[in-house]
């Protein structure tokens, strides 16, 4: 019977201390979103990928544009009757690989616009990230969540700190 009540109060100690410890923690959410789009760097950096696609679509353009003028060279020289079966042969092997080219020149387009993005966002994001660990810590706030990645649950709008991430940042 004693061994029941020592559990018993060990149990409730334990749920007094872990009620208190969750009491003291201070959560805070951002939305990180709307910092980005209000960052100055931001508006230079969509500038610069803006500028950056551009040349990359004239140069594939230039490209679609090589390649077009072939097929419809080699079209009409066909239509005409001056195309031997070995010149139609080599002039569609060229045609293929141009395709090829094309094809390949459009994957790496992809891949070199995500790589600019993701060089030009780091010093960015490094900055938004140290703003929102130093309104952590002059905060007193345990956690800070991302209201953009939609993991809050419920959120209390006095715990936002957006606004004090851009005070930081200098952005109003």
């Amino acid at each position: 019977m004693i061994k029941t009540f020592v559990k018993a109060g060990v149990f409730t100690a334990m749920l007094v201390c872990f009620a208190n410890v969750a009491q003291a923690q201070k959560f805070g959410y951002v939305n990180s979103g709307a910092i980005l789009s209000e960052l100055p760097e931001m508006k230079q950096l969509q500038s610069t990928l803006k500028a950056y696609e551009t040349i990359l679509k004239k140069d594939g353009e230039a490209k679609v544009a090589a390649f077009q003028a072939k097929q419809e060279a080699a079209a009409q020289k066909k239509q005409r009757g001056e195309m031997t079966p070995k010149e139609e042969e080599t002039v569609s092997a060229e045609l293929q690989k141009m395709q090829e080219d094309l094809y390949a020149y459009g994957q790496k387009m992809e891949s070199d616009m995500a790589a600019k993005q993701q060089k030009e966002m780091e010093p960015v994001l490094t900055k938004v990230n140290t703003a929102i660990q130093d309104v952590a810590k002059e905060g007193n706030f345990q956690y800070i969540f991302d209201a953009q990645s939609g993991v809050i649950l419920y959120a209390d709008e006095s715990t936002d700190v957006t606004k004090l991430v851009k005070a930081k940042l200098g952005i109003q």
